[in-house]
C-alpha cells in the first residue's frame, strides 16, 4: 500500500478550496441552443428531459390555451439557469418544487433560475404554468399554430411545439409524453399514442393520451375541434385511431379512402422495415389551409390539400414509413436529414412497385434521367444539405436515387436486412448519416464510402455507371415514366410550409 505524501502547505490549501461553494467555481448557464449548426438557437444546454406531462384547457372560440407542463429531466453540467423553448405567457416556474425566477430571451428562450443551483446528474422536476392564445404569437416571422373554423391545430417541422408547451426542442432529446386537455363538450383533443381515458365535468370534456415510447419534440402533436374518429384493429394487430374533421366538404371521400388503410399499410411496411415500434398508429385531417402532411408520432397529420385530387395512399405510405425512418430512429441533427425524407420516398418507391406501377429501379432511371447534368437539382446535397434546402426535392428523390444505388451495389439480400435492421438497431434513439454508412457496411461486408460520397455528398449529377443502370448508359435514350409518377409527384410538397 503506498501512501501519498501532502505537504502542510498543500494541505491548508486543499482544505481552502473544500470550503468555496462549488457554485463559485463550476455553476453556469447551460447553452440557449443545444449545438445545431443549421438551427443554433434550438434546444437547449445542460439538461436532458425524460418526460413531459402537460394538463392544458382550451377555448376554440377565443384560441385561449392555458396549461401547466412538468418536465422530468437530469441534469448534464452544473446549472446556475437554464434554458426552455417557449412563447406562451408564464405565471409560474418552480424548479424541484421551489419557485424559480424567470425572463424572456431572444424570439423564443424562456430563462429559468432556480434558487438553489443544480449539480450535474441531479434529477429535476420543473413546473410551468402559462396562458395565451398562440395564434397571437409569432417568431421569426411565422407561426406553427394553426387555427381552424372549430379550433386548431399544432403540426409542424422542424418547430412546433414553442406554442403549446415548454420544451428542449431538438429531436435529439427524446422523451415520453402525457398529454391531458380539457375541451368545451362537443369538441375533442387529439394527440400522439394511446387515450388512456376521458372525463365529463360542468360541460368540459378531458380526453387524456399517452406516448409511451421516446418522441421528440417536433413529433408531438395537438388536434382541437370537431371530428369524427374511427377506430380499428390492423391484421397485424396495431390499433387505429384515425379523425376527420366534420367539415372536410369535398374532401372528405377521398381523404377517408387513403387514411383508412393505414392499417394494411403498417402492416405491409412492416414486412420491410421490421415490427411495427409504437402502441398504435393512425392519422387526422383537420380542416386547416396549409399543404403539407407531417408524421407526427403514431398519429399522423395530413393537410385536406392532399386528398384534393382524389385518394392519395402514397402520401400515407410515405409518413408511415416515418414511423421506423424519423419518429424510431430519430435524426441526431438536422443535417441528418435524408435518413428521413430519403427511406420515405423510396417506401413510395416500394409501394408503387407493389401495386405494378413502376419498379424502384424504373423509378430510379427516371428520376435520374430526368434532370439534365447542369440541373441544380445535383447541386443539393442530400447528406448535408443546409436549412435553406432541408426539405428540396433533391433531398427526397436525389435521396431516393441513393438508397437505390446502395441497393445495386450490396444486393438484396444485405439491402433487406439493412432496411429491416436498421430501426432495431437504432430503436427509439437517434442515429447520423454517418452511422447508417457504417451500418450499412457491417452488415454488408462491404466499403461504401465512395458509394456515400458521390450520391449524398458531391454537387453534381453521379456518372452514368455509377447509377448500374443499362438502360442509363445509352446516352440520349429517354426513360418512360412510371405510372405512378404523377402521384408520387403530387407528394413533393409533403413537407413545403
Amino acid at each position: 500500500m503506498h501512501r501519498r505524501i501532502i505537504a502542510p502547505g498543500a494541505l491548508a490549501a486543499a482544505s481552502l478550496l473544500l470550503a468555496i461553494p462549488a457554485s463559485a467555481a463550476s455553476y453556469a448557464p447551460g447553452a440557449p441552443g443545444i449545438g445545431d449548426p443549421y438551427y443554433p438557437d434550438y434546444g437547449n444546454g445542460g439538461y436532458d428531459v425524460s418526460h413531459y406531462d402537460l394538463r392544458l384547457q382550451y377555448q376554440p372560440k377565443t384560441d385561449e390555451l392555458q396549461g401547466t407542463a412538468t418536465i422530468l429531466a437530469k441534469t448534464t453540467q452544473d446549472l446556475s439557469s437554464f434554458d426552455l423553448d417557449f412563447l406562451l405567457d408564464v405565471s409560474e416556474v418552480r424548479v424541484n418544487g421551489v419557485k424559480a425566477s424567470f425572463a424572456t430571451s431572444g424570439q423564443h428562450e424562456l430563462v429559468v433560475t432556480p434558487k438553489t443551483p443544480l449539480a450535474k446528474g441531479t434529477p429535476v422536476t420543473v413546473v410551468v404554468r402559462y396562458s395565451e392564445v398562440p395564434s397571437a404569437k409569432s417568431a421569426y416571422g411565422f407561426t406553427t399554430w394553426h387555427r381552424t373554423p372549430d379550433g386548431a391545430v399544432a403540426a409542424d417541422e422542424p418547430e412546433a411545439a414553442w406554442w403549446w408547451f415548454p420544451s428542449n426542442d431538438h429531436p435529439s432529446d427524446k422523451a415520453t409524453y402525457d398529454v391531458s386537455v380539457a375541451v368545451p363538450d362537443g369538441t375533442q383533443a387529439i394527440s400522439n399514442g394511446t387515450l388512456q381515458s376521458t372525463s365529463s365535468k360542468l360541460g368540459w370534456t378531458r380526453y387524456n393520451w399517452r406516448e409511451n415510447k421516446p418522441q421528440s419534440t417536433y413529433l408531438a402533436t395537438l388536434a382541437l375541434g370537431k371530428f369524427d374518429i374511427t377506430t380499428s384493429t390492423s391484421e397485424g394487430g396495431v390499433p387505429v385511431i384515425n379523425a376527420y374533421s366534420k367539415d372536410l366538404g369535398d374532401n372528405d371521400g377521398a381523404a377517408r379512402a387513403s387514411v383508412e388503410r393505414t392499417g394494411e399499410l403498417v402492416d405491409w411496411l412492416s414486412g420491410y422495415f421490421g415490427p411495427y415500434p409504437f402502441s398504435s398508429a393512425g392519422g387526422y385531417v383537420p380542416n386547416t389551409t396549409t399543404g403539407y402532411a407531417l408524421e407526427t408520432q403514431t398519429r399522423v397529420y395530413y393537410s385536406p390539400k392532399q386528398f384534393a385530387n382524389g385518394t392519395n395512399t402514397s402520401v400515407v405510405v410515405h409518413e408511415l414509413a416515418h414511423q421506423w425512418y424519423g419518429d424510431d430512429v430519430s435524426l441526431k441533427g438536422w443535417k441528418d436529414i435524408w435518413i428521413n425524407e430519403g427511406f420515405a420516398r423510396y417506401a413510395q418507391w416500394l409501394w408503387s412497385e407493389h401495386e405494378g406501377e413502376g419498379t424502384t429501379q424504373e423509378l430510379a432511371d427516371y428520376v435520374y434521367g430526368s434532370h439534365p447534368a447542369d440541373d441544380a437539382f445535383w447541386t443539393v446535397k442530400p447528406g448535408d444539405p443546409g436549412p435553406d434546402d432541408q426539405f428540396d426535392i433533391a433531398v427526397y428523390d436525389r435521396g431516393a436515387l441513393a438508397i437505390q444505388a446502395l441497393r445495386n451495389e450490396i444486393g438484396d439480400d444485405a439491402f433487406f436486412a439493412v432496411l429491416k435492421g436498421w430501426p432495431k438497431e437504432h430503436a427509439y434513439g437517434n442515429a447520423s448519416v454517418a452511422d447508417f454508412q457504417r451500418y450499412a457496411e457491417q452488415v454488408s461486408g462491404k466499403p461504401l464510402a465512395a458509394l456515400f460520397d458521390t450520391w449524398l455528398f458531391q454537387p453534381s449529377k453521379p456518372a452514368a455507371p455509377a447509377a448500374r443502370t443499362a438502360s442509363l448508359a445509352k446516352a440520349g435514350t429517354a426513360v418512360a415514366q412510371p405510372k405512378s409518377w404523377k402521384k408520387i409527384e403530387a407528394t413533393n410538397d409533403v413537407h413545403g410550409h
